[in-house]
């Protein structure tokens, strides 16, 4: 083999849900690719990525291929591009997996063949099950690198792909026995599957938002404070932030990667009668040229189940090229987390405003 031959050759499968897929003899020229991992030898090849995670779709189109969010219109509509069949990357949470199953049952032709894929102590092998109380067949076709793949072919089904949404109610702050909560202290959530602390208020966005009326400038004469400026809510989850702040007159931009999370973030406004843009973002990938007076964020440290402080360094190391002079970062963290270096690096300096052992809340100022 000469070097020309090497160079041409085609990239490998280094997943190994991909290495699995890689060695089946079927052509998957056209498939959607479901929910799939970051992989050179997906990348490389045909068919379209349907991903919630900007970060994927971004390296699919850098190499030119189409990659959309399942919340995007279909291009050409949904009948000019409807793929000779679809591969499901089961993901770790069983819920989600289940989610992006309804939605495949209703977006594409009754009979459109599916390959299910996924390791094995990931949960991939109670597919099976979750397709049976469908009504779906399903078969095993193969299995390797401690990995399942499953097929079958999509059919209608009578639950929407709306009802793996969860809409619920968060009481903010202490309320004292016998009392009943104001307005104020009450938010309506809508959160999916697919975000951070789905159906449950995070300890470390409690804390904080327990903390932000200290911190946060108020305006006179209003009950709620009447926060001023432009807030940025990083990394938005379900929207439980951005929403207090919108509430308290803040003019808020919800950022996040997952187009999930983007979603929730706009039904809670919504939900609760407010305004604010919510849009993706990998950090400030979206938001070049704009300064706030305050970033506020719980900031991801999990890429899936691996530890990823990414995301996070940038957000702290960046802030001050989005902040205003005197524009202040205030985020949450698990007291472990290795960002006092980086708020020291970014601003010079920082200060606790609260610590309960198991979460921080810092804040830096621009200068």
């Amino acid at each position: 083999m000469n070097a020309e031959t090497i160079r041409s050759s085609p990239p490998r499968a280094e997943t190994p849900a991909c290495q699995l897929l890689e060695r089946q003899d079927l052509d998957y020229r056209g498939w959607w690719w479901v929910a799939p991992p970051r992989d050179p030898w997906l990348e490389a090849g045909q068919g379209t990525a349907i991903s919630a995670d900007l970060g994927v779709r971004a390296a699919w189109q850098a190499a030119g291929r189409l990659a959309i969010s399942p919340f995007e219109a279909m291009p050409g509509g949904n009948e000019g591009m409807m793929p000779p069949g679809a591969v499901l990357f089961w993901p770790k949470s069983h819920a989600l997996g289940e989610w992006w199953l309804l939605w495949l049952c209703a977006t594409l032709p009754e009979g459109t063949p599916l390959q299910l894929v996924g390791e094995n102590q990931g949960g991939i092998k109670r597919v099976l099950k979750v397709l049976a109380a469908l009504g779906l067949g399903c078969r095993k076709r193969d299995s390797a690198r401690r990995c399942s793949l499953f097929e079958t072919r999509l059919g209608r089904v009578a639950i929407a792909p709306d009802a793996a949404w969860t809409v619920f109610e968060a009481a903010l702050g202490e309320k004292k026995p016998g009392e009943k909560r104001s307005e104020e202290e009450r938010l309506t959530l809508s959160s999916h599957p697919g975000v951070f602390g789905h159906g449950k208020l995070d300890a470390g966005t409690l804390l904080l938002l327990e903390t932000l009326p200290g911190a946060l400038p108020t305006g006179e004469g209003d009950v709620l404070g009447d926060v001023l400026g432009d807030v940025l809510d990083m990394g938005c989850g379900d929207g439980i932030l951005a929403a207090w702040l919108a509430r308290r007159g803040a003019r808020v931009t919800a950022v996040d990667v997952n187009a999930f999370a983007v979603e929730a973030s706009r039904r809670t406004l919504a939900a609760n009668g407010l305004a604010g843009e919510a849009l993706e973002s990998d950090v400030y990938s979206a938001l070049d040229g704009l300064t706030f007076d305050a970033i506020v964020s719980n900031p991801p440290f999990h890429q899936e189940r691996a530890v990823d402080y990414g995301p996070a360094a940038r957000l702290i190391l960046e802030a001050p090229a989005h902040l205003k002079p005197g524009g202040q970062l205030i985020i949450v963290a698990n007291v472990f987390l290795p960002y006092p270096d980086l708020l020291e690096r970014a601003f010079g300096g920082f200060e606790i405003l609260a610590d309960d052992r198991r979460f921080r809340v810092y804040r830096a100022v621009r200068g």
